[in-house]
């Protein structure tokens, strides 16, 4: 058939129109603030074969999971698929990340011919295990996390299974959330359905079918026309995440990206951690989603999301690693290694493309858990996921308050929380000094406190980046490092980054996220845009004339005379101050 590129035109951003009108749904139809508000999920429409053709502007370190996932149900399946089935799907081992991330796929036919699927995907608030919200860093094995379920139909041919329903509504904390995000996760694959029937209608079944084969084609000739332009060789790089929370042991993250002369890359992570005893490990599909995600990142923004993208990179990860873990390796804060991944990518590839790669942001969310009863014995449970700061870039500052590059999160409004649940938020502010100094500074963190006002609460946290500060790319300083407090009568100790602990009532606890690091030397920044920060709150005097070398006055307005004095004196060859 030939490919008309006015249709093909209309046909790619009537698909990418598809995806994120089943995001909307998803928003207006949830039920859980970690859905609603955050926005932790997912919506993407996958051809008849299960390739992903379109994704909708959400979650983008779900979507790269979905092509292995998508090949766990039609294993399961095969030709045992029908219109008004409805299959979902958890399990880690199964294509799946972590547990609270329940998948759902919605075959879609035309013709009696299956011709397409919507998937959704959303993080569930609870779905049982040891712990409230089933995402605890210190599980050690995947069976404490929660209810696996390997690819199962919740509807067969439009009549949902009542026994999978009534299974899922036993085992989790919170039902009426889970199912209502269910259906909120249905009510946008329906969304999506309505919406590829219009375009079979107006095209042909056929016809379209075709367009998307021509769009995955066309991703793949794109992305290998760009990899093309960049120097051959292979490049590496490691990060680190502090522990896993059982031992004290820092955990490596280590690539190395081969660029090879068919415009393809390769990905090895050997030389990462073994997989740990914590709940950090991520899975194959995961990794390999992180990995695309960074690709695609550098890559021109005309070049389509889908898997031909994916048909560019290839990964290997070692066996019974972190990145590729064997059972029962538990599972549940794979996002932290995640983000590890991604800060390591970007790492590697600043060293092959360094006009677009920035600095390392604050090391991915934080997450807050917090879980008890109401008075009337209800369990609450809130799964607070704080965005932080995006590192210096090659042109601009870093950003802050926002969500990181490989997500597409919000934080959670502080109203939202304290309606829904006995905390009260008593800070929400930025971190002065937290920024890595540089040409182009990176963002400053956030500190976010919560007083707990139930009887008694279980707190859980996930943060990093305590003993390892986010870097800095070109000269530029490393970003402030994370801390985590408990204040109880107005006596404050340190916690660990993650930890699961019992709180009374009245407890403060406090949240420090790491700051982004800069972006080039930091005395090539200019006075005024350094001494705007000192005006903002950002950073203070002391930090200003530390890594700047900028003077302010008693009076603080900039001293022009002691600011060119004092830099010619350093020198611009000379080190700068390093973060403490």
């Amino acid at each position: 058939m030939k490919i008309d590129p006015i249709t093909f035109a209309v046909v790619k951003n009537g698909l990418d129109s598809i995806a994120d009108e089943m995001a909307y749904t998803v928003v207006r139809t949830a039920r859980s603030e970690i859905v609603k508000d955050v926005m932790d999920f997912s919506a993407a429409l996958c051809a008849a074969d299960g390739q992903m053709v379109a994704q909708a502007k959400t979650i983008a370190q779900h979507l790269g999971a979905i092509p292995e996932a998508m090949d766990s149900v039609l294993t399961a399946f095969a030709d045992d698929l029908h219109d008004g089935d409805v299959v979902i799907m958890n399990d880690p081992y199964h294509g799946g990340m972590h547990l609270p991330d329940i998948f759902m796929f919605v075959p879609i036919f035309h013709g009696g011919v299956r011709r397409a699927f919507a998937v959704v995907i959303c993080h569930h608030t609870d779905v049982g295990g040891r712990v409230p919200g089933s995402n605890a860093s210190d599980s050690t094995e995947i069976y404490q996390e929660g209810l696996r379920m390997p690819p199962l139909k919740l509807y067969e041919q439009g009549r949902i299974n009542r026994t999978l329903e009534k299974l899922i509504r036993i085992n989790v904390r919170v039902p009426d959330r889970v199912l209502g995000d269910l259906a909120a996760q249905y009510a946008a694959a329906q969304v999506g359905r309505r919406g590829l029937e219009k375009l079979m209608q107006r095209y042909g079944a056929d016809e379209l079918e075709a367009y998307m084969q021509e769009l995955l084609d066309y991703a793949e000739r794109l992305t290998r026309q760009e990899i093309l332009t960049w120097p051959r060789g292979t490049w590496r790089f490691t990060d680190h995440i502090d522990s896993d929370g059982l031992s004290d042991a820092p955990i490596p993250i280590s690539v190395a990206i081969t660029v090879r002369d068919d415009g393809t890359l390769a990905v090895d992570y050997s030389g990462s951690s073994p997989q740990v005893r914590g709940a950090l490990n991520s899975t194959l599909s995961f990794t390999r989603s992180l990995t695309y995600l960074s690709v695609r990142c550098v890559l021109a923004k005309d070049i389509p999301n889908n898997v031909g993208l994916f048909r560019c990179v290839d990964v290997t990860a070692p066996e019974a690693s972190i990145l590729n873990p064997a059972m029962p390796g538990a599972c549940a804060a794979r996002a932290l290694t995640g983000y590890r991944v991604f800060d390591a990518m970007l790492g590697a590839l600043a060293q092959i493309v360094p006009d677009k790669v920035p600095a390392a942001g604050e090391g991915g969310n934080s997450v807050i858990c917090i879980s008890g009863l109401r008075p009337n014995r209800e369990p609450f449970i809130i799964v607070d996921m704080i965005c932080g700061a995006w590192g210096g870039r090659p042109d601009k500052d870093g950003l802050e308050a926002v969500t990181n590059a490989s997500q597409n999160l919000s934080n959670m409004p502080v109203e939202i929380m304290e309606a829904e649940h006995p905390v009260r938020i008593e800070e929400y502010a930025f971190v002065p000094d937290s920024c890595g100094a540089g040409r182009f500074r990176g963002g400053v963190g956030i500190r976010r406190t919560y007083r707990i006002l139930a009887a008694e609460a279980l707190l859980q946290m996930r943060t990093d980046r305590v003993r390892f500060a986010p870097y800095g790319l070109s000269g530029g300083q490393p970003g402030g490092k994370s801390s985590n407090y408990m204040e109880v009568g107005g006596e404050r100790r340190a916690l660990p980054g993650k930890i699961t602990t019992s709180v009374q009532q009245g407890t403060l606890i406090v949240h420090e996220q790491a700051g982004a690091g800069g972006f080039g030397d930091p005395l090539e920044r200019p006075p005024e845009a350094v001494f705007e920060d000192f005006l903002e709150g950002k950073i203070s005097r002391d930090y200003a004339e530390r890594f700047h070398a900028v003077v302010l006055t008693p009076e603080s307005t900039l001293d022009r005379d002691a600011t060119a004095a004092l830099r010619d004196a350093r020198g611009r060859a000379r080190p700068v101050a390093t973060a403490a």
